[in-house]
């Protein structure tokens, strides 16, 4: 390819509304243009990156036994209703009428239109375990779309999905999806965790995620470098406190004027937060239900929900009720006294001559210990996992890195097949509910993770098997020297001869131009031809990664792209 021929515009500076590196350098580089908001158009240099982690994709699905096919991206909402998602996706989901004023939906996901292929397709369990997957556009209505092709409105995802007689038949081939996910991340040149996750929206049992490392990453991961533990901070398990030192204050109520948070508090009592409770009220299924943290940890609302009695999505109960409950205004709840529920985190059980609200306006109680002034509880797991925690049934103890979900895996279980009624006959001629596996790849998404982990101040750093091109052949001032064109073109057309693929920089433009774009776009290897070199029989070799250039031989310089 031909730089004159690429039609490639770069941009110096960053559109206003790119948050993240790597929004701001796929509009720089010419990747991507904004047609609306969350809606890119890919542009033939971006469309070439696509193409190729499409291609690896498409490879290992194949070898992992899954059947491609392709589905309608907009969907009847006949199906969505029968799986009971139509009204519980919310405002997520595109909904249309056409001209029959038949509702449909853009797909933001395939579930129930697979299912119901399923329910026609297969019969007998003879049939299973079988797999089929789509790289297909979706959409999801996004309230807040950012971060460019990250969390855009449009987006293209693989997804793929089975369908088993047994529960042994889906973690078998749940294992070779795994597999070939993990392969597919390798291949692509990207670091990344498999961390065991919440299934979410989409429901069922076991479910992974797989995170590109990145520092912009917008999910936090627990790990530990001691074994194969990781996990996402939703789902990191925390372990029972130890037992509490013996007490060695007395119980009393003190004035905290003002003080309704824990750094309030923290302020107004020189005392570190790690010494205080925090009660919080919240929405259970048949009343109020405290949960009770220490003042330095963060609640996890997919734990707590998980808790019998809390309601399920959590919902913290408004000022009227906390007033009800504790007596006075929200800022001052303490779980002594409390006539509800009252759930204590793992870590409060260690501690002693604590402080805590007092529900009373502007008071709060030091001096707290449990078996003196609170029954010691049985206690739960309510909150975050933080860095130095011990790994709950692992070595070691907890780091905590970010992460960019690229990719998900479930065991769906039979949450779709049972509400749409997608069967088959088992050995016994009995009608038996298929079991589902799931599992969806962010195909545009990955673009930009590997954007966001590879990268330097000068532009994009892509793993070689993203690049959009191996070499970039740089000539100087060919236009004013004959035999450099000539050259050049040889050198060109050998190049292409090798099987790589070439972006010939032919623009009448300064070398430090040409230098600059080359490093915006991020080609692995640049090789300046001049007449200088041509008289010495060298050409000037550097990889995107390295800092400076080196001088080689003509043939040392081809022998090293060839290998």
């Amino acid at each position: 390819m031909r730089f004159s021929n690429l039609n490639l515009t770069t941009l110096k500076e960053s559109p206003s509304e790119a948050e993240i590196i790597s929004h701001q350098l796929m509009v720089r580089a010419g990747l991507i243009r904004r047609l609306a908001s969350g809606l890119f158009t890919w542009m033939p240099l971006g469309l070439r990156v696509l193409r190729k982690v499409e291609q690896v994709v498409r490879e290992e699905m194949n070898r992992a036994g899954a059947l491609e096919l392709l589905m309608p991206a907009v969907q009847p909402a006949e199906l969505w209703q029968e799986s009971g998602r139509w009204d519980k996706y919310g405002p997520l989901l595109l909904r249309m009428r056409d001209r029959n004023d038949r509702e449909f939906c853009f797909g933001p996901t395939h579930e129930e239109v697979i299912t119901d292929i399923a329910r026609r397709e297969l019969r007998s369990y003879k049939q299973l375990p079988v797999s089929y997957y789509q790289i297909q556009t979706k959409f999801r209505d996004e309230i807040r779309p950012r971060f460019g092709v990250m969390r855009s409105r449009e987006f293209i995802m693989k997804d793929a999905y089975s369908f088993h007689v047994d529960q042994e038949s889906l973690e078998k081939t749940y294992a070779v999806m795994h597999d070939a996910y993990a392969r597919i991340f390798e291949r692509l040149g990207l670091r990344f965790r498999i961390v065991d996750a919440d299934s979410g929206d989409i429901g069922g049992s076991r479910s992974q995620e797989f995170h590109v490392l990145a520092d912009s990453g917008e999910d936090a991961i627990a790990y530990s470098d001691m074994d194969n533990y990781a996990s996402n901070v939703e789902t990191a398990a925390t372990l029972p406190g130890r037992p509490a030192a013996a007490a060695t204050e007395e119980l009393l109520k003190v004035s905290t004027p003002g003080a309704k948070t824990i750094d309030q508090l923290a302020k107004f009592l020189k005392a570190p937060a790690e010494r205080m409770l925090k009660t919080l009220i919240v929405d259970g299924d048949s009343g109020p239900v405290a949960l009770v943290l220490r003042g330095d940890h963060e609640l996890n609302a997919v734990k707590a929900q998980k808790i019998a009695g809390v309601a399920s999505p959590l919902q913290m109960s408004d000022a009227d009720t906390i007033r009800m409950v504790t007596g006075c205004e929200p800022g001052f709840a303490g779980p002594i006294g409390l006539d509800i529920p009252v759930f204590f985190d793992h870590a409060t059980i260690s501690l002693s001559d604590f402080v805590c609200g007092a529900n009373e306006v502007d008071a709060h109680f030091v001096g707290v210990n449990f078996a003196r002034d609170l029954p010691a509880p049985i206690t739960v797991d309510l909150r975050n996992v933080v860095t130095g925690d011990p790994v709950a049934g692992g070595k070691g103890t907890i780091d905590i890195a970010r992460g960019i979900e690229v990719g998900h895996i479930f065991q769906l279980g039979t949450k779709y097949s049972e509400a749409m009624k997608a069967t088959v006959q088992d050995q016994d001629g009995k009608d038996r509910v298929m079991i589902m596996g799931c599992y969806g790849i962010g195909i545009t998404r990955i673009v930009g993770a590997a954007i966001e982990q590879n990268h330097d101040e000068n532009g994009i750093i892509w793993p070689a098997p993203l690049a959009p091109f191996d070499v970039v052949l740089v000539p100087i001032n060919m236009h004013r020297s004959e035999r450099l064109a000539v050259a050049t073109e040889a050198l060109y057309a050998e190049l292409q001869s090798q099987g790589l693929e070439v972006l010939l920089d032919d623009r009448e433009a300064r070398p430090g131009v040409k230098f600059a774009d080359a490093e915006l776009i991020g080609i692995p290897h640049r090789l300046v031809i001049s007449d200088r070199g041509l008289d010495a029989g060298e050409l000037e070799y550097r990889h995107r990664a390295d800092s400076e250039a080196r001088v080689l031989k003509r043939e040392a310089a081809l022998a090293l792209l060839k290998n």
